[in-house]
């Protein structure tokens, strides 16, 4: 287990083009993000290093509407309990193979509440 934790901008952009690179060839949820949704992901990733620097270190520099975005995705294709969990772990995995401690737990964490979220606005929808 690494025992380096996030600290910055930097290791933000090591854990999502890690955690992209792994979910894009997932056989559960990476069709998503490779056939339903039409992803620039160079322009793309600045947005989710901005969202994720936002939620971890309370940074003012993600400025758009998350839930919107993912309630335009599930009217494209349904987003399933099964896709929530499939991206969780290995949201989960991607960062406990790149780090560990406190911040890192609080990425999990906020994941996890965030997919929560999600899911119950989307059921209602």
């Amino acid at each position: 287990m690494p025992e380096r934790d996030i600290q910055g901008r930097p290791d933000i952009e090591k854990l999502i083009r890690a955690f992209y690179a792994k979910i894009t060839a997932d056989e559960v949820v990476g069709h998503f993000f490779t056939e339903v949704v039409d992803i620039d992901w160079e322009a793309h990733f600045p947005i989710m290093f901005d969202f994720w620097e936002s939620v971890l270190f309370h940074q003012p520099t993600y400025r758009r509407n998350a839930m919107a975005i993912h309630l335009q995705l599930n009217e494209k294709e349904p987003l399933l309990p099964e896709h929530f969990e499939r991206w969780l772990a290995l949201f989960e995995e991607t960062v406990d193979e790149h780090f560990s401690g406190e911040v890192a737990h609080n990425a999990k964490t906020r994941a996890r509440s965030i997919a929560t979220m999600m899911r119950i606005k989307i059921a209602n929808q």
